[in-house]
Protein backbone atom coordinates (compact mmCIF):
# COMPACT_ATOMS: atom_id res chain seq x y z
CA UNK A 1 0.00 0.00 0.00
CA UNK A 2 1.24 3.48 -0.67
CA UNK A 3 -0.45 6.90 0.15
CA UNK A 4 -0.03 9.93 -2.58
CA UNK A 5 -0.17 12.61 0.16
CA UNK A 6 -0.72 16.35 -0.92
CA UNK A 7 -0.06 19.18 1.77
CA UNK A 8 -1.88 22.33 1.33
CA UNK A 9 -0.20 25.03 3.42
CA UNK A 10 -2.59 27.73 4.88
CA UNK A 11 -1.28 31.17 4.32
CA UNK A 12 -1.14 34.11 6.74
CA UNK A 13 -1.73 37.71 6.26
CA UNK A 14 2.01 38.19 7.04
CA UNK A 15 3.72 35.06 4.58
CA UNK A 16 2.72 33.17 1.86
CA UNK A 17 3.55 29.06 2.00
CA UNK A 18 5.05 26.97 -1.05
CA UNK A 19 3.08 23.52 -1.70
CA UNK A 20 4.69 20.67 -0.48
CA UNK A 21 5.79 18.07 -3.08
CA UNK A 22 3.80 14.65 -2.93
CA UNK A 23 4.76 12.09 -0.55
CA UNK A 24 4.32 8.95 -1.50
CA UNK A 25 4.67 6.29 1.74
CA UNK A 26 4.57 2.07 1.29
CA UNK A 27 3.43 -0.28 3.61
CA UNK A 28 3.16 -3.53 3.85
CA UNK A 29 -0.25 -4.04 5.67
CA UNK A 30 -3.20 -2.00 5.03
CA UNK A 31 -4.28 -1.52 8.84
CA UNK A 32 -0.69 0.28 8.89
CA UNK A 33 -1.55 2.26 6.23
CA UNK A 34 -5.12 3.45 7.64
CA UNK A 35 -3.69 4.12 11.53
CA UNK A 36 -1.22 6.25 9.53
CA UNK A 37 -3.57 8.46 7.50
CA UNK A 38 -5.50 8.84 9.99
CA UNK A 39 -2.84 10.08 12.39
CA UNK A 40 -1.26 12.30 9.91
CA UNK A 41 -4.54 13.93 9.17
CA UNK A 42 -4.76 14.73 12.96
CA UNK A 43 -1.23 15.88 12.95
CA UNK A 44 -1.84 17.97 10.34
CA UNK A 45 -4.78 19.55 11.57
CA UNK A 46 -2.81 20.73 15.05
CA UNK A 47 -0.89 22.92 12.83
CA UNK A 48 -3.67 24.44 10.79
CA UNK A 49 -3.04 22.32 7.75
CA UNK A 50 -5.01 20.35 5.85
CA UNK A 51 -4.69 17.08 3.25
CA UNK A 52 -5.99 17.86 -0.14
CA UNK A 53 -9.10 15.46 -0.43
CA UNK A 54 -8.87 14.51 -3.86
CA UNK A 55 -5.12 13.62 -3.97
CA UNK A 56 -4.75 11.91 -0.73
CA UNK A 57 -5.75 8.28 -1.59
CA UNK A 58 -4.80 4.46 -0.31
CA UNK A 59 -4.17 2.10 -3.10
CA UNK A 60 -3.03 -1.26 -3.42
CA UNK A 61 0.12 -1.03 -5.01
CA UNK A 62 3.19 -3.56 -5.47
CA UNK A 63 3.89 -7.24 -5.53
CA UNK A 64 1.17 -8.85 -5.14
CA UNK A 65 -1.49 -6.05 -5.81
CA UNK A 66 -2.64 -7.41 -8.89
CA UNK A 67 -3.40 -11.23 -7.58
CA UNK A 68 -4.97 -9.64 -4.85
CA UNK A 69 -6.89 -7.49 -6.90
CA UNK A 70 -7.80 -10.64 -8.98
CA UNK A 71 -8.86 -12.87 -5.97
CA UNK A 72 -11.44 -10.46 -5.27
CA UNK A 73 -13.03 -9.67 -8.21
CA UNK A 74 -11.69 -6.30 -9.02
CA UNK A 75 -9.51 -4.91 -11.47
CA UNK A 76 -6.43 -3.88 -12.40
CA UNK A 77 -4.16 -2.24 -9.42
CA UNK A 78 -4.28 1.73 -9.33
CA UNK A 79 -1.83 3.72 -10.57
CA UNK A 80 0.12 6.92 -8.94
CA UNK A 81 1.94 9.94 -10.52
CA UNK A 82 5.20 11.10 -9.04
CA UNK A 83 8.19 12.94 -10.20
CA UNK A 84 7.00 12.96 -13.27
CA UNK A 85 6.04 9.25 -14.19
CA UNK A 86 3.27 7.36 -13.99
CA UNK A 87 3.73 4.30 -12.04
CA UNK A 88 2.09 0.91 -12.94
CA UNK A 89 1.77 -2.35 -11.83
CA UNK A 90 3.69 -4.60 -14.42
CA UNK A 91 5.38 -7.53 -15.10
CA UNK A 92 8.16 -8.57 -16.94
CA UNK A 93 9.26 -11.14 -19.56
CA UNK A 94 9.36 -14.22 -16.98
CA UNK A 95 6.09 -13.24 -15.52
CA UNK A 96 7.93 -11.25 -12.26
CA UNK A 97 7.07 -8.80 -10.94
CA UNK A 98 8.23 -5.34 -12.37
CA UNK A 99 7.81 -1.28 -11.45
CA UNK A 100 6.75 0.15 -14.98
CA UNK A 101 7.31 4.04 -15.04
CA UNK A 102 6.16 6.10 -17.84
CA UNK A 103 6.45 9.53 -18.10
CA UNK A 104 2.93 11.19 -17.92
CA UNK A 105 0.60 11.97 -20.37
CA UNK A 106 0.19 15.48 -19.98
CA UNK A 107 3.89 16.31 -19.40
CA UNK A 108 5.27 14.32 -22.85
CA UNK A 109 2.42 16.47 -24.79
CA UNK A 110 3.45 19.52 -23.21
CA UNK A 111 6.88 19.21 -23.55
CA UNK A 112 6.39 18.59 -27.24
CA UNK A 113 4.36 21.45 -27.68
CA UNK A 114 6.91 23.81 -26.12
CA UNK A 115 9.63 22.41 -28.20
CA UNK A 116 7.50 22.95 -31.53
CA UNK A 117 6.61 26.43 -30.74
CA UNK A 118 10.71 27.08 -30.05
CA UNK A 119 11.55 25.65 -33.45
CA UNK A 120 9.00 27.86 -35.21
CA UNK A 121 10.47 30.76 -33.27
CA UNK A 122 14.23 29.46 -34.58
CA UNK A 123 13.03 29.12 -37.92
CA UNK A 124 15.23 31.12 -39.62
CA UNK A 125 18.41 31.24 -37.33
CA UNK A 126 21.25 29.54 -38.38
CA UNK A 127 20.74 25.25 -38.78
CA UNK A 128 23.50 24.31 -36.74
CA UNK A 129 22.54 26.64 -33.45
CA UNK A 130 19.49 25.26 -33.74
CA UNK A 131 20.21 21.91 -34.18
CA UNK A 132 22.94 21.59 -30.78
CA UNK A 133 19.70 23.41 -29.04
CA UNK A 134 17.69 20.66 -29.88
CA UNK A 135 20.14 18.17 -29.01
CA UNK A 136 20.32 19.54 -25.93
CA UNK A 137 16.61 19.27 -24.92
CA UNK A 138 16.77 15.76 -26.18
CA UNK A 139 19.77 14.81 -24.23
CA UNK A 140 17.89 16.49 -21.10
CA UNK A 141 14.99 14.67 -21.42
CA UNK A 142 16.50 10.92 -21.99
CA UNK A 143 19.07 11.75 -18.51
CA UNK A 144 16.00 12.12 -17.27
CA UNK A 145 13.46 9.81 -18.62
CA UNK A 146 15.28 7.32 -19.79
CA UNK A 147 14.47 4.29 -17.54
CA UNK A 148 13.56 0.78 -17.68
CA UNK A 149 10.30 0.60 -19.22
CA UNK A 150 10.05 3.74 -20.25
CA UNK A 151 12.36 3.50 -23.50
CA UNK A 152 9.62 3.79 -26.21
CA UNK A 153 8.41 7.16 -25.16
CA UNK A 154 11.77 8.61 -25.15
CA UNK A 155 12.15 7.73 -28.60
CA UNK A 156 8.84 8.81 -29.28
CA UNK A 157 9.94 12.38 -27.77
CA UNK A 158 12.96 12.22 -30.14
CA UNK A 159 11.25 11.26 -32.86
CA UNK A 160 8.44 14.06 -32.47
CA UNK A 161 11.20 16.44 -32.19
CA UNK A 162 13.13 15.69 -35.36
CA UNK A 163 10.19 15.38 -37.37
CA UNK A 164 9.07 18.89 -36.22
CA UNK A 165 12.41 20.24 -37.00
CA UNK A 166 12.41 18.88 -40.34
CA UNK A 167 8.88 20.43 -40.63
CA UNK A 168 10.29 23.84 -39.91
CA UNK A 169 13.36 23.79 -42.43
CA UNK A 170 11.25 22.75 -44.72
CA UNK A 171 8.95 26.03 -44.45
CA UNK A 172 12.31 28.14 -44.25
CA UNK A 173 11.69 29.19 -47.85
CA UNK A 174 10.57 27.85 -51.82
CA UNK A 175 13.93 26.00 -51.90
CA UNK A 176 14.02 24.40 -48.60
CA UNK A 177 10.32 23.00 -49.37
CA UNK A 178 12.68 20.47 -51.45
CA UNK A 179 14.53 19.13 -48.38
CA UNK A 180 14.70 15.40 -48.57
CA UNK A 181 15.05 13.23 -45.82
CA UNK A 182 18.66 11.65 -46.86
CA UNK A 183 20.39 15.25 -46.56
CA UNK A 184 18.31 16.45 -43.25
CA UNK A 185 19.52 12.76 -41.44
CA UNK A 186 23.26 13.78 -41.55
CA UNK A 187 22.37 16.74 -40.02
CA UNK A 188 20.39 14.97 -37.04
CA UNK A 189 23.33 12.52 -37.07
CA UNK A 190 26.00 15.34 -36.78
CA UNK A 191 23.68 17.44 -33.83
CA UNK A 192 21.52 14.86 -32.14
CA UNK A 193 22.45 12.13 -30.20
CA UNK A 194 20.29 9.14 -30.35
CA UNK A 195 17.99 8.44 -26.87
CA UNK A 196 19.82 5.44 -24.83
CA UNK A 197 18.77 3.85 -21.55
CA UNK A 198 21.01 5.90 -18.98
CA UNK A 199 19.53 4.74 -15.98
CA UNK A 200 19.91 0.55 -14.75
CA UNK A 201 17.78 -1.68 -13.02
CA UNK A 202 18.14 -1.23 -9.42
CA UNK A 203 19.81 -4.74 -9.05
CA UNK A 204 22.68 -3.89 -11.75
CA UNK A 205 22.87 -0.63 -8.99
CA UNK A 206 23.08 -2.66 -6.03
CA UNK A 207 25.91 -5.26 -7.74
CA UNK A 208 27.84 -2.09 -8.67
CA UNK A 209 27.81 -1.01 -5.69
CA UNK A 210 29.13 -4.28 -3.54
CA UNK A 211 31.53 -4.53 -6.86
CA UNK A 212 32.88 -1.19 -5.16
CA UNK A 213 33.16 -2.28 -1.60
CA UNK A 214 34.30 -5.36 -2.16
CA UNK A 215 37.31 -3.78 -3.82
CA UNK A 216 37.59 -1.08 -1.66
Amino acid sequence: MSGDVHVQFCERPWGRFLRATLLVIGFQYHTDAVKFLTELKKRVENFGLKLHPKKTRLIEFGRFASSNRKKSGKGKPETFDFLGFTHICSKNKKGDFFLRRKTIKKRFKRKCKEVKQELNRRMHENIKMTGKWLGTVITGYTNYYAVPGNMRVVKAFYTRCVRDWLRVLRRRSHKARNLKWKKYRKYVEWLIPRPRLVHPFPDLRFKALKLKVGAG
